[in-house]
C-alpha cells in the first residue's frame, strides 16, 4: 500500500513545485581520500629533504 501526502496526491513529477533559490550540494567537490593527508601523506612539504638528498651526478 502506498501513502501520499494529501497536497501531492494525484501530482506527477512534472507538476510538484521545486525551490531552486537555494543551491543543493550533491556531492563534495574534493573527497577525504583525494588529499595528500587521505593518502597517507605528510600535509607539509619534503622538498628541502629531497633537494639535500639529491644524487651527486645533479651537482
Amino acid at each position: 500500500m502506498r501513502t501520499e501526502e494529501p497536497q501531492m496526491a494525484g501530482l506527477t513529477d512534472d507538476d510538484r513545485m521545486v525551490d531552486l533559490t537555494e543551491e543543493l550540494v550533491v556531492l563534495p567537490e574534493q573527497t577525504m581520500d583525494d588529499t595528500d593527508r587521505g593518502w597517507g601523506e605528510s600535509v607539509r612539504g619534503n622538498d628541502d629533504r629531497l633537494l639535500a638528498e639529491r644524487p651527486p651526478h645533479w651537482d
